[in-house]
Protein backbone atom coordinates (compact mmCIF):
# COMPACT_ATOMS: atom_id res chain seq x y z
CA UNK A 1 0.00 0.00 0.00
CA UNK A 2 2.54 2.77 0.76
CA UNK A 3 4.54 1.53 -2.06
CA UNK A 4 1.76 2.47 -4.69
CA UNK A 5 1.49 6.16 -1.93
CA UNK A 6 5.39 6.60 -3.01
CA UNK A 7 4.72 5.94 -6.51
CA UNK A 8 1.64 7.87 -6.88
CA UNK A 9 3.77 10.83 -5.41
CA UNK A 10 6.66 10.17 -8.18
CA UNK A 11 3.92 9.96 -10.91
CA UNK A 12 2.69 13.36 -9.82
CA UNK A 13 5.90 14.63 -10.09
CA UNK A 14 6.92 13.88 -13.29
CA UNK A 15 3.77 14.33 -14.94
CA UNK A 16 3.61 17.72 -13.30
CA UNK A 17 5.25 19.89 -15.99
CA UNK A 18 3.87 17.76 -19.14
CA UNK A 19 0.49 18.67 -17.84
CA UNK A 20 0.78 22.44 -17.12
CA UNK A 21 2.12 22.43 -20.23
CA UNK A 22 -0.60 20.51 -22.24
CA UNK A 23 -2.57 22.32 -20.23
CA UNK A 24 -1.48 25.90 -22.20
CA UNK A 25 -2.10 23.70 -25.49
CA UNK A 26 -5.37 22.95 -24.59
CA UNK A 27 -5.87 26.59 -23.46
CA UNK A 28 -4.99 27.80 -26.85
CA UNK A 29 -6.58 25.70 -28.70
CA UNK A 30 -9.26 25.72 -27.15
CA UNK A 31 -9.37 30.16 -27.13
CA UNK A 32 -8.17 29.68 -31.14
CA UNK A 33 -11.22 27.37 -31.68
CA UNK A 34 -13.83 29.43 -30.29
CA UNK A 35 -12.80 32.92 -31.41
CA UNK A 36 -12.21 31.92 -34.94
CA UNK A 37 -16.02 30.14 -35.10
CA UNK A 38 -16.11 27.78 -38.27
CA UNK A 39 -12.49 28.56 -39.33
CA UNK A 40 -10.82 26.45 -41.66
CA UNK A 41 -8.65 25.10 -38.68
CA UNK A 42 -12.37 24.01 -36.33
CA UNK A 43 -11.79 19.98 -37.03
CA UNK A 44 -7.72 20.12 -36.19
CA UNK A 45 -8.03 21.83 -33.50
CA UNK A 46 -11.48 19.66 -32.04
CA UNK A 47 -9.04 16.48 -32.84
CA UNK A 48 -6.15 18.39 -30.35
CA UNK A 49 -8.82 18.97 -27.64
CA UNK A 50 -9.71 15.83 -27.56
CA UNK A 51 -6.16 13.88 -27.79
CA UNK A 52 -5.16 16.32 -24.57
CA UNK A 53 -8.26 15.89 -23.11
CA UNK A 54 -7.57 11.78 -23.19
CA UNK A 55 -4.23 12.72 -21.48
CA UNK A 56 -5.56 14.36 -18.94
CA UNK A 57 -8.29 10.93 -18.39
CA UNK A 58 -4.93 8.40 -18.54
CA UNK A 59 -3.99 10.72 -16.02
CA UNK A 60 -6.56 10.50 -13.50
CA UNK A 61 -7.29 6.94 -14.04
CA UNK A 62 -3.69 6.41 -13.39
CA UNK A 63 -3.63 8.63 -10.46
CA UNK A 64 -6.62 6.70 -9.03
CA UNK A 65 -5.19 3.02 -9.61
CA UNK A 66 -1.89 4.54 -7.82
CA UNK A 67 -4.05 6.04 -5.11
CA UNK A 68 -3.95 3.63 -1.40
CA UNK A 69 -7.87 4.76 -0.49
CA UNK A 70 -9.47 4.98 -3.75
CA UNK A 71 -12.58 6.46 -2.18
CA UNK A 72 -10.76 8.93 -0.41
CA UNK A 73 -9.14 10.19 -3.53
CA UNK A 74 -12.31 10.63 -5.86
CA UNK A 75 -13.51 13.13 -2.39
CA UNK A 76 -10.56 15.16 -2.60
CA UNK A 77 -10.24 15.53 -6.39
CA UNK A 78 -13.98 16.21 -7.25
CA UNK A 79 -12.83 18.83 -10.07
CA UNK A 80 -10.03 16.51 -11.59
CA UNK A 81 -13.32 14.02 -12.21
CA UNK A 82 -15.47 16.76 -13.24
CA UNK A 83 -13.29 17.86 -16.08
CA UNK A 84 -12.10 14.32 -16.95
CA UNK A 85 -16.35 13.32 -17.01
CA UNK A 86 -17.96 16.27 -18.31
CA UNK A 87 -16.57 17.23 -21.54
CA UNK A 88 -18.84 20.74 -21.25
CA UNK A 89 -16.16 21.73 -18.68
CA UNK A 90 -13.20 20.56 -19.61
CA UNK A 91 -11.80 23.88 -20.58
CA UNK A 92 -11.66 24.86 -16.89
CA UNK A 93 -8.62 22.46 -16.54
CA UNK A 94 -6.04 24.95 -17.27
CA UNK A 95 -6.63 26.12 -14.02
CA UNK A 96 -3.29 23.42 -13.55
CA UNK A 97 -1.65 26.87 -15.13
CA UNK A 98 -1.87 27.82 -10.95
CA UNK A 99 1.45 25.61 -10.81
CA UNK A 100 3.43 28.13 -12.43
CA UNK A 101 2.13 31.09 -10.54
CA UNK A 102 3.32 29.08 -7.41
CA UNK A 103 6.56 28.34 -8.79
CA UNK A 104 6.89 32.17 -9.37
CA UNK A 105 6.07 32.93 -6.04
CA UNK A 106 9.05 30.62 -4.38
CA UNK A 107 10.30 34.08 -3.53
CA UNK A 108 7.43 35.90 -1.40
CA UNK A 109 7.12 32.71 0.33
CA UNK A 110 8.35 34.27 3.18
CA UNK A 111 5.39 36.90 3.30
CA UNK A 112 1.72 35.21 3.25
CA UNK A 113 -0.20 38.27 2.44
CA UNK A 114 1.45 38.83 -1.14
CA UNK A 115 1.76 35.10 -1.58
CA UNK A 116 -2.08 35.04 -1.53
CA UNK A 117 -1.99 38.06 -3.59
CA UNK A 118 0.06 36.60 -6.85
CA UNK A 119 -2.48 33.82 -6.54
CA UNK A 120 -5.66 35.59 -6.73
CA UNK A 121 -4.51 37.19 -9.04
CA UNK A 122 -3.11 34.89 -11.47
CA UNK A 123 -6.42 32.74 -10.83
CA UNK A 124 -8.56 36.23 -11.72
CA UNK A 125 -6.77 36.37 -14.68
CA UNK A 126 -7.40 32.44 -15.85
CA UNK A 127 -11.06 32.83 -14.51
CA UNK A 128 -12.05 35.71 -16.68
CA UNK A 129 -10.58 34.26 -19.68
CA UNK A 130 -11.88 30.96 -19.42
CA UNK A 131 -15.25 31.86 -18.83
CA UNK A 132 -15.53 34.34 -21.55
CA UNK A 133 -14.94 32.34 -23.65
CA UNK A 134 -17.18 29.01 -22.27
CA UNK A 135 -20.16 31.15 -22.37
CA UNK A 136 -19.26 32.94 -25.56
CA UNK A 137 -19.25 29.21 -26.79
CA UNK A 138 -22.69 28.43 -25.31
CA UNK A 139 -23.89 31.20 -26.38
CA UNK A 140 -23.07 32.54 -29.26
CA UNK A 141 -25.59 30.24 -31.46
CA UNK A 142 -28.60 30.73 -29.22
CA UNK A 143 -31.74 32.08 -30.25
CA UNK A 144 -32.10 35.65 -28.75
CA UNK A 145 -28.84 35.42 -27.33
CA UNK A 146 -27.51 38.48 -26.24
CA UNK A 147 -23.49 37.20 -25.68
CA UNK A 148 -22.49 37.04 -29.26
CA UNK A 149 -18.64 38.66 -29.36
CA UNK A 150 -16.14 38.02 -26.90
CA UNK A 151 -16.28 41.82 -25.55
CA UNK A 152 -19.85 40.72 -24.77
CA UNK A 153 -18.50 37.77 -23.19
CA UNK A 154 -15.83 39.62 -21.11
CA UNK A 155 -17.93 42.58 -20.04
CA UNK A 156 -20.70 40.05 -18.92
CA UNK A 157 -17.87 37.93 -16.94
CA UNK A 158 -16.48 41.20 -15.06
CA UNK A 159 -19.92 41.87 -13.84
CA UNK A 160 -21.36 38.74 -12.73
CA UNK A 161 -17.90 37.98 -11.02
CA UNK A 162 -17.98 41.25 -9.44
CA UNK A 163 -21.57 40.58 -8.78
CA UNK A 164 -22.88 44.15 -9.74
CA UNK A 165 -24.95 42.39 -12.61
CA UNK A 166 -26.04 44.59 -14.96
CA UNK A 167 -28.48 42.90 -16.73
CA UNK A 168 -27.42 43.91 -20.35
CA UNK A 169 -26.15 40.91 -21.09
CA UNK A 170 -27.26 37.29 -19.78
CA UNK A 171 -27.11 33.91 -20.77
CA UNK A 172 -29.74 31.94 -22.29
CA UNK A 173 -28.62 28.33 -22.52
CA UNK A 174 -28.51 25.63 -19.70
CA UNK A 175 -24.62 25.62 -20.57
CA UNK A 176 -24.27 28.97 -20.03
CA UNK A 177 -26.19 29.21 -16.98
CA UNK A 178 -24.38 26.45 -15.18
CA UNK A 179 -20.88 29.01 -15.98
CA UNK A 180 -22.57 31.95 -14.63
CA UNK A 181 -23.65 29.92 -11.30
CA UNK A 182 -19.97 28.67 -11.33
CA UNK A 183 -18.47 32.16 -12.16
CA UNK A 184 -21.15 33.80 -9.19
CA UNK A 185 -19.39 30.83 -6.53
CA UNK A 186 -16.53 31.93 -8.04
CA UNK A 187 -16.57 36.00 -7.95
CA UNK A 188 -17.90 35.51 -3.84
CA UNK A 189 -15.04 33.46 -3.08
CA UNK A 190 -12.23 35.72 -4.96
CA UNK A 191 -14.13 38.78 -3.66
CA UNK A 192 -13.66 37.17 0.07
CA UNK A 193 -10.33 36.41 -0.26
CA UNK A 194 -9.42 39.52 -1.69
CA UNK A 195 -11.24 41.50 1.63
CA UNK A 196 -9.56 38.98 3.61
CA UNK A 197 -5.81 40.27 2.16
CA UNK A 198 -6.73 44.04 2.15
CA UNK A 199 -7.78 43.66 5.84
CA UNK A 200 -4.67 41.27 6.36
CA UNK A 201 -2.55 44.36 5.12
CA UNK A 202 -4.13 46.82 7.51
CA UNK A 203 -4.11 45.08 10.36
CA UNK A 204 -0.31 44.19 10.08
CA UNK A 205 0.27 48.49 9.24
CA UNK A 206 -2.21 49.05 12.24
CA UNK A 207 0.12 46.67 14.10
CA UNK A 208 3.24 47.82 13.00
CA UNK A 209 2.26 51.34 14.26
CA UNK A 210 1.10 49.72 17.94
CA UNK A 211 4.52 48.22 17.69
CA UNK A 212 6.37 51.19 16.98
CA UNK A 213 4.90 52.98 19.57
CA UNK A 214 5.14 50.54 22.00
CA UNK A 215 9.10 50.61 21.32
CA UNK A 216 9.41 54.63 21.44
CA UNK A 217 7.29 54.66 25.04
CA UNK A 218 9.77 51.85 26.34
CA UNK A 219 13.19 53.57 25.00
CA UNK A 220 11.74 56.94 26.64
CA UNK A 221 10.72 55.13 29.63
CA UNK A 222 14.48 53.85 29.74
CA UNK A 223 15.65 57.32 29.44
CA UNK A 224 14.09 58.32 31.97
CA UNK A 225 15.55 55.63 34.27
CA UNK A 226 19.62 56.78 33.17
CA UNK A 227 18.80 60.03 33.87
CA UNK A 228 17.34 59.63 37.22
CA UNK A 229 20.48 57.33 37.74
CA UNK A 230 22.89 60.25 36.61
CA UNK A 231 21.02 62.20 38.72
CA UNK A 232 21.52 60.00 41.74
CA UNK A 233 25.02 59.74 40.93
CA UNK A 234 25.77 63.51 40.70
CA UNK A 235 24.02 64.01 44.11
CA UNK A 236 26.26 61.62 45.43
CA UNK A 237 29.48 62.94 44.68
CA UNK A 238 28.02 66.64 44.94
CA UNK A 239 26.91 65.43 48.63
CA UNK A 240 30.54 63.61 49.16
Amino acid sequence: MLANEARLERWERKVEWPLTALAVVFLAAYAWQVLDDHGAMHFVLEIVLWLVWGVFAADFVTRMTLAQNKAKFLKTHIFDLLAVVLPMVRQLRVLRLITVITLLNKKFQHKIRQRVSIYVAGVTVIVVFCASLAVLDAERHAENASITTFGDALWWTLTTMSTVGYGDRYPVTGEGRLVAGLLMVGGIALLGVITGTIASWLVEKLRGVEEAELETAQELRNLRSEIAELRKELNARSGG
